[in-house]
């Protein structure tokens, strides 16, 4: 909760739903009181909760129903039943509702959620409350249903579990937006009151269904090779927090090779293929590891634990330069191309290092010449 922040009563409907949990979650950990209303939730509940509201958010909705008659009663039914529970509490507070970007079709369903929007919009017209409507594309993110919610979560599911996945016309548009957008979008407006009507959602992404497809096969076949996508933004950084959402908890964990002699164990840990890779090693007292210079590649080394001596020499003047560390006060050393280096385990225990090279090892150009400090 923010200090100093007044709580607010927001009434969610579809509160058991996948939009619904996220925007739940994120309100209670601003301080707020959620009001959730679910389809077991009677009409009396309803009027009950929109009574104690200081804002609505109307999520509550039917993608998939096994009777088409359902698309009415869901989407176009329950935004009749909120206008009339609100109608009734004579309340002035805003009413957001998560529409589709189908609404603007002629199915079943565009229908339904057309005919939802232009009765709360009405009642935005008469009662002088603002209602927002946001339209939104294929929604993705934690917690959404496969086989229900998105082609997304259906991939992330089923190639989290090696489960094969059906992928009919890879070159189809796919446009997405990513579940905390959503929610960061949803608490905005009720943060800042703007102007009522369509309110936009952004960032959208615009990809195909075999590219998504691709990219979520990619994740799981990396984590068997050590590998790591470009994962910290954009698009791929949400499809990777949503195929790493669908992992059973048996699968939260994964050994790595460990490659050990007698002076210690040596392990990667992430490769990339564009910013090197990161290993650790361990050294026992009065080991030392290394003996040889780079011509191009660069390294990072980090004790964590125990005391080190790093020895530089230069290849061709012989000039030498010493430097100890230990892991009570973490340093950052960095090998230098055209340096020869290597480093001690001076301590009574066992050292470890982190280290992170800027390219991945290769065997066949190793980069990597032997040479005493």
């Amino acid at each position: 909760m923010i200090a100093g922040r007044t709580p607010r009563r927001v009434v969610i409907t579809g509160a058991d739903g996948f939009i619904g949990r996220n925007l739940a979650l994120r309100l209670a950990e601003l301080g707020d009181v959620v009001l959730p209303l679910t389809r077991s939730s009677t009409s009396v509940a309803w009027h009950a909760a929109v009574a104690e509201a200081d804002a609505v958010v109307h999520l509550a909705g039917a993608n998939r129903p096994a009777d088409p008659a359902d698309f009415d009663a869901v989407n176009a039914g329950t935004a009749t039943l909120l206008v009339t529970a609100l109608e009734a509490a004579n309340c002035a507070v805003p009413v957001l509702y998560a529409s589709s970007t189908r609404a603007s079709g002629d199915d079943h369903y565009g229908r339904s959620k057309r005919a939802g929007e232009n009765a709360l919009l009405d009642y935005g017209k008469r009662s002088g409350n603002p209602v927002y409507v946001l339209r939104l594309p294929n929604v993705f993110g934690k917690w959404a249903r496969p086989n229900y919610n998105s082609a997304v979560a259906t991939f992330c599911y089923n190639i989290a579990r090696d489960l094969p996945i059906t992928v009919n016309d890879p070159a189809a548009p796919l446009r997405l937006v990513y579940i905390d957008d959503v929610v960061t979008t949803l608490i905005a407006v009720l943060d800042d009151r703007p102007a009522a009507g369509f309110t936009e959602v952004a960032p959208i992404y615009t990809t195909t269904v075999g590219a998504v497809a691709e990219t979520i096969r990619g994740f799981r076949a990396d984590r068997a090779d050590n590998f790591i996508d470009a994962v910290g933004a954009g698009l791929t950084r949400a499809l990777y927090a949503t195929y790493v959402a669908a992992l059973q908890p048996a699968d939260f964990s994964y050994e790595i090779a460990s490659h050990r002699d007698p002076r210690g164990a040596f392990s990667e840990m992430l490769k990339t293929r564009s910013a090197g890779q990161f290993s650790y090693f361990t050294a026992l007292p009065g080991v030392t590891r290394g003996g040889h210079y780079h011509h191009s590649k660069t390294e990072k080394f980090l004790i964590v634990h125990g005391k080190a001596r790093f020895g530089f020499r230069h290849v061709l003047t012989g000039e030498t330069h010493e430097i100890l560390v230990e892991g009570e006060t973490p340093t950052i050393v960095e090998t230098v191309p055209g340096w020869a280096h290597d480093v001690t385990n001076i301590g009574d225990g066992v050292m470890i290092s982190l280290l992170w090279a800027n390219e991945i090892f290769d065997r066949t150009r190793p980069d990597t010449i032997a040479a005493k400090v």
